[in-house]
C-alpha cells in the first residue's frame, strides 16, 4: 500500500512539473508575441515631432554655451524589413520637400533581436567594442540595434519590454555617438550616454530620451559636461501620405539588402571595429546614396575601405 501511495505521489509530482514547465513555456511564448506586436506597431506613416533641450550643464567654463533647443517636424515612413520570431527589422524613411515633388531620405534603421548575446558597444572615436553576454543575462530581453543612414553601427542595448497598466514600453541606457545635430556644431564632448524609452501610445509611439553629454579619455574617469532631454513623438496618419517612401523602398530595397548583408558579414567576425570618418574626403553614406552604386562587389569594396580596424 505504501509503495502504491509513493508511486502515485511521484506520478503527481511528475505531472505537476511537466504542467508547470509547459505553462512557463506558453507564458514566455505569449509574452514574446506581445513584445513583437508592440515592436511592429511602430511601423507605418507618422507625423514626427523632434524635440531636444539641454537641461543642465556642469562645465567649469563660465563662457560655456548650451546647445540650442531644437523643435522640428517631419513626415516619416517606418518600413517593416524583416519579421521573424526572434527578429524584427524596421527602416525609417524621411519624406521632405513639397507634397507634389517629395524627396526621400534614407534615415536610421532599428533591428530588434530576441535574447541576442552579441553586442557592438560604442567607445568613442568611431570605435565599437565587441562584447558577448550569456544567455542568462539576456533571458526574455530584446536588443535594439540602431544603425546609421549607411547601415553602419550606431548604438545598441538590451532590456525587457514591459506591459503593465495598459502601457507597453522598453527602456535601456547605452553609450552612443553624438547625434548629427550635435557633432556638426560641438567638439567639447565625445560620448552620449543615452537612456532611450520607446512607449506605444493610442496615437502611435513616443521615443523619450534622457541623455548625458560625456567627455571620455583613456585612463581617466568620465566627465559629465551636460544633460539633455529628448521627446520625439510619432503620431500615426494614413499610409497614403507616405506613398512616395513606399515607392522608393520598392525600387531600392534590393540595394540596401546587399549593404546590410555586407555589414552582417563584418559584424559576424565578432571583433572590435573602428571605422574611417571619410575616405578621399567623402563619408560612406555619400558613396552609398549614389544611385549608380548598385553592384554587389562595388558596394562591398566601398564599405571595406571604411573598416579601419577589426581586431580582437
Amino acid at each position: 500500500m505504501k509503495r502504491k501511495t509513493l508511486k502515485n505521489r511521484c506520478l503527481l509530482l511528475f505531472l505537476f512539473l511537466v504542467t508547470s514547465s509547459n505553462f512557463n513555456l506558453n507564458a514566455q511564448k505569449t509574452k514574446q508575441e506581445k513584445d513583437q506586436k508592440a515592436i511592429k506597431s511602430m511601423c507605418g506613416c507618422y507625423e514626427v515631432g523632434f524635440n531636444f533641450a539641454e537641461t543642465f550643464n556642469y562645465s567649469a567654463d563660465e563662457d560655456y554655451k548650451p546647445s540650442k533647443t531644437k523643435n522640428d517636424k517631419a513626415l516619416e515612413w517606418v518600413q517593416l524589413v524583416d519579421d521573424k520570431n526572434d527578429k524584427v527589422s524596421m527602416q525609417h524613411l524621411l519624406i521632405v520637400g513639397p507634397p507634389q515633388a517629395p524627396n526621400i531620405v534614407k534615415h536610421w534603421r532599428q533591428d530588434w533581436l530576441f535574447e541576442n548575446t552579441d553586442f557592438y558597444m560604442f567607445n568613442g572615436d568611431n570605435e565599437w567594442l565587441y562584447k558577448s553576454k550569456t544567455k542568462d543575462e539576456v533571458a526574455g530581453q530584446w536588443t535594439q540595434k540602431v544603425y546609421q543612414v549607411d547601415d553602419s553601427p550606431r548604438y545598441e542595448g538590451s532590456a525587457s519590454w514591459v506591459h503593465v497598466d495598459g502601457k507597453s514600453y522598453w527602456e535601456n541606457t547605452t553609450d552612443a555617438p553624438l547625434p548629427r545635430r550635435e557633432y556638426t556644431k560641438r567638439s567639447d564632448y565625445n560620448i552620449t550616454v543615452r537612456t532611450n524609452r520607446h512607449e506605444i501610445t493610442h496615437t502611435g509611439w513616443i521615443h523619450d530620451q534622457d541623455n548625458d553629454k560625456v567627455i571620455r579619455e583613456v585612463g581617466k574617469e568620465d566627465v559629465l559636461l551636460a544633460q539633455e532631454k529628448g521627446h520625439n513623438t510619432y503620431v500615426k496618419v494614413a499610409d497614403e501620405r507616405c506613398k512616395a517612401a513606399q515607392v522608393y523602398w520598392a525600387k531600392n530595397k534590393k540595394k540596401w539588402a546587399i549593404v546590410r548583408t555586407k555589414w552582417d558579414d563584418i559584424f559576424g567576425r565578432k571583433l572590435d571595429l573602428n571605422l574611417e570618418l571619410k575616405v578621399e574626403g567623402k563619408q560612406l553614406y555619400k558613396y552609398l546614396f549614389d544611385e549608380a552604386m548598385t553592384d554587389k562587389k562595388e558596394i562591398g569594396k566601398t564599405i571595406d575601405l571604411f573598416v579601419k580596424k577589426a581586431t580582437p
